[in-house]
């Protein structure tokens, strides 16, 4: 290739041009480096028909002060041995651009864009029109001055930042301009670059599929990191803007690498990317130094491992930023143009290891665009013709660009090379993976590809550590089930669990709801259940209690029953009032029976039962003991006045004065039937505690507290009335009448219904509600029945079974002897009891 060409680096014919050119390919440039204090630029000049321009980083950036720093073998070396190996190929081709030799013109931009605008300049001299007219030599004649070559296009630039500015300057001279690396989406601005067109694709078509590959690993918290400047802020605006447009990703931190950063800037970078340490993806736009910095900073930090990053086409698959930094950047995801490894023989160093640079066939694309376009336009312009016409003398640049855009061939990585109207390469990227772990060799692995849509390998992936499961880079992990979201105000990939309580379950992704009265939530909240029905069982403790005093209760109610039957003519029988005793035996029973219809599954029927029963029975004895005592004191009360017979003492008598009293009671319960039908309930608030897996619907009768008290009420107004009665007639000798087993029997029946009232309404708001008060309720009639029964007729059956002897007729007597042995009786218990209190006196008998 160099056998062929003329070259120099510096205008001036003094400098031996081939020589310099052997140091720059064979040495790296670094006598170049040294030599940069002089005005002319630094160039490679090859001679040819035509000339193409090239602009290459072929130094870093220099520190402060110098414009250019170290070699760069990779971006810079490579890249420009692409450019001639295309020129080498394309004019020893006799198909492209037969009997017309391509020359190059190429400068270094040393990675700044300041330097390299004022490099290009070189482009553009042999347009400026300069008045030479007041020149003459010393004999006066005009002076010979060499006309400067002319650049009808340029290869270039690398950097996007480089290539806007230089385009400006190129867009004045109407020279087309080619990158085969500038991936800057301000550059698709045809109104502004309209000279400008590119091989690679713009950033957001890069931001596109980075915003794919972070929604294929299921990421949606990240952070994006910048270099400052073209490249690395518009590509991270075209990524945030394309993310917004998606949904679905929120952007923890956006950070710009300052073009000029001061010590200690990326340890303070890294330190704000664990303000939002969830965001473990990194969407990092950022040119080499910076890459290696931020590694550098990262592991410094002890966060090997932490960080996700997902690196645009700058980082691609180069080796230079990671090097010494591989442990940090394990399990990076870095996206590159598709492209391919081209053959040459060319050697870049003495070194038997080589690598080829990722942006190398872009470089050759390049220059291959060109020359289509200027085989294209030779065709049409000088057909026929051998080398360059006189209408291609010069090349009119915004006809070549016209046939720039027209191109469309296959290039060196057998993908087709176009442009769109805005210059613009069609996206196609290929998707690296740096892997370390559970590979022989560790390096860049492919994992998928981005042609418009993604396809991507997640089995071939794999993380720090060799894990092969994706890590989480989300801001909220999502709720367990139960649990609503409760959303972060300005950021919506993040938000609190907050689980759904009490009888909540999950209505959707945000809100919590009740589940119905009748319902409860599933365990785990997703959707409501019913509740269970319960009801008093049998074989309850509850129950088993007052069935065991009820059936008791029966058996002795029975038993005296059947004794009265049996010995209803003996004087005892006959002495205790044989009508009464067997009503006020009635109800005895019933009060023990009505245990069994409060613990009977509620029915109607049962319901109905209820109602009658639940205060009939308690009625039907307190009305028969009231008309007892009622009697006796009324006998004993008009004895004291008259020798007459108080009215309405015969048996008869008493039994209508009772039944009037039972009837008051049927009559309100038949009213509250046709009121209010006799039905059941399932009372769901009764057993509702806070958790609901305790809540359970309880089958009952439609009788609250309220109405069951108004049942009984009747029947406690009675005993009152009795036990008042039983108190007056206190002082009746018990040999003549049953007042005080009665009042005995009264008293101890206020007690227990005195018990049971805060009993019963002192569980109200306890979950146990219901079989508290159906066992207290039962009991307390059970334990009323039972002393009435005690006291009133056990002993009388105990002397009819045991000692019939006693069971016989005494003398009788007269309503009158009665009367006043009783009145004699109490006047000496009543003067017994005054001298125990010392305040005896004598007084008249007014009985005489």
């Amino acid at each position: 290739m160099m056998s062929h060409c003329c070259c120099h680096f510096n205008p001036q014919p003094a400098i031996p041009p081939c020589l310099q050119l052997l140091w720059v390919l064979l040495f790296g440039f670094s006598e170049c480096s040294k030599s940069q204090q002089g005005a002319q630029p630094q160039s490679i000049k090859i001679e040819g028909d035509i000339t193409l321009g090239g602009l290459f980083p072929i130094h870093s950036r220099g520190p402060a002060g110098v414009p250019c720093g170290e070699v760069k073998k990779e971006k810079g070396i490579h890249r420009l041995e692409a450019m001639l190996y295309a020129l080498d190929q394309i004019n020893s081709d006799p198909d492209l651009l037969p009997n017309i030799t391509l020359g190059a013109r190429i400068l270094d931009t040393c990675s700044r864009d300041t330097y390299a605008l004022e490099q290009s300049l070189t482009f553009v001299q042999a347009l400026i029109q300069k008045d030479n007219s007041d020149v003459r030599c010393s004999n006066g004649e005009p002076p010979i001055i060499p006309k400067p070559e002319r650049v009808v296009g340029v290869i270039g630039a690398s950097s996007s930042s480089v290539s806007i500015m230089v385009a400006n300057v190129l867009r004045l001279f109407a020279i087309p301009q080619i990158s085969y690396a500038s991936t800057a989406p301000e550059l698709s601005d045809n109104s502004r670059y309209e000279f400008f067109s590119r091989v690679v694709p713009p950033d957001s078509y890069q931001a596109q599929a980075m915003v794919d590959i972070v929604k294929a690993m299921g990421w949606n918290y990240v952070s994006t990191l910048a270099s400052e400047g073209n490249y690395g802020e518009s590509g991270v605006d075209a990524f945030l803007q394309i993310s917004r447009e998606a949904g679905g990703l929120c952007i923890a931190q956006s950070i710009k690498i300052p073009r000029e950063p001061r010590p200690g800037e990326f340890e303070k970078i890294i330190k704000r990317l664990m303000e939002t340490s969830n965001a473990r993806g990194v969407i990092i736009f950022a040119n080499e130094d910076d890459i290696k910095r931020v590694l550098q900073a990262a592991k410094k930090a002890n966060l090997t491992g932490h960080f996700l990053f997902v690196g645009s086409d700058s980082w691609g698959a180069k080796i230079a930023p990671i090097q010494d930094q591989e442990e940090v950047a394990e399990g990076a995801v870095t996206i590159l143009p598709k492209r391919a490894s081209i053959d040459g023989e060319e050697r870049i160093s003495r070194d038997s290891q080589y690598e080829q640079e990722g942006k190398v066939q872009f470089v050759i694309d390049a220059v291959y665009a060109m020359a289509h376009a200027l085989h294209s336009m030779h065709m049409d312009l000088c057909p026929g013709s051998m080398g360059v016409c006189e209408k291609m003398d010069p090349v009119e640049g915004r006809m070549l660009l016209q046939y720039i855009r027209s191109v469309n061939f296959n290039g060196s990585a057998g993908t087709g090379v176009m442009f769109n109207e805005n210059g613009d390469a069609p996206g196609r990227y290929d998707i690296f993976q740096y892997q370390m772990s559970n590979v022989s060799i560790p390096g860049y692995k492919n994992i998928g590809q981005w042609t418009n849509h993604l396809r991507l390998n997640p089995e071939d992936m794999q993380w720090s550590g060799g894990d092969r499961s994706i890590p989480d880079s989300v801001c909220s992990f999502p709720c367990e089930p139960g649990e609503r979201k409760k959303m972060v105000k300005g950021v919506p990939c993040c938000w609190h669990c907050e689980l759904c309580d009490g009888y909540q379950y999950l209505l959707d992704e945000f809100s919590c709801d009740m589940c119905p009265f009748d319902m409860r939530p599933l365990k785990n909240r997703t959707g409501c259940r019913p509740t269970p029905i319960i009801k008093l069982e049998w074989s309850s403790p509850w129950a088993i209690i007052p069935v065991f005093l009820a059936i008791l209760g029966i058996l002795a109610t029975t038993g005296v029953i059947v004794t009265f039957v049996r010995f209803n003519d003996t004087p005892i029988v006959r002495a205790s009032g044989r009508e009464l005793s067997y009503v006020l035996l009635t109800g005895i029973f019933l009060i023990y029976f009505i245990t069994f219809l409060m613990i009977a599954e509620p029915s109607i029927a049962v319901c109905a039962f209820r109602r009658l029963f639940l205060g009939l029975g308690m009625c039907i004895s307190n009305s028969a003991m009231l008309t007892k005592t009622n009697r006796i004191y009324r006998i004993f009360e008009q004895g004291k006045k008259s020798v007459t017979p108080p009215k309405f003492i015969s048996p008869t008598s008493q039994l209508i004065i009772t039944f009037i009293l039972i009837s008051a009671q049927l009559l309100g319960v038949f009213i509250w039937f046709g009121v209010i039908p006799p039905h059941t309930i399932i009372d769901y608030e009764e057993q509702k505690p806070p958790n609901p897996e305790f809540a359970r619907g309880i089958l009952k009768c439609d009788m609250s507290d309220l109405s069951l008290m108004l049942c009984l009420s009747y029947s406690l107004v009675l005993m009152i009335t009795c036990t008042v009665y039983a108190i007056k007639s206190r002082g009746v000798p018990e040999t003549f009448n049953e007042a005080k087993p009665i009042g005995f029997t009264m008293y101890t029946t206020c007690i227990i219904w005195l018990a049971f009232v805060p009993i019963f309404f002192g569980t109200a708001q306890s979950t146990e509600k219901m079989f508290i008060q159906t066992t207290t309720l039962t009991v307390s009639m059970s334990l009323s029945a039972t002393v009435s029964l005690g006291m009133l007729y056990i002993p009388k059956v105990y002397v009819i079974i045991f000692h019939p002897e006693q069971n016989v007729q005494k003398r009788k007597r007269s309503f009158k002897a009665v009367v006043q042995a009783a009145t004699v009786s109490t006047r000496l218990s009543q003067k017994s009891n005054d001298k125990q209190n010392g305040e005896s006196k004598m007084e008249p008998d007014r009985s005489q």
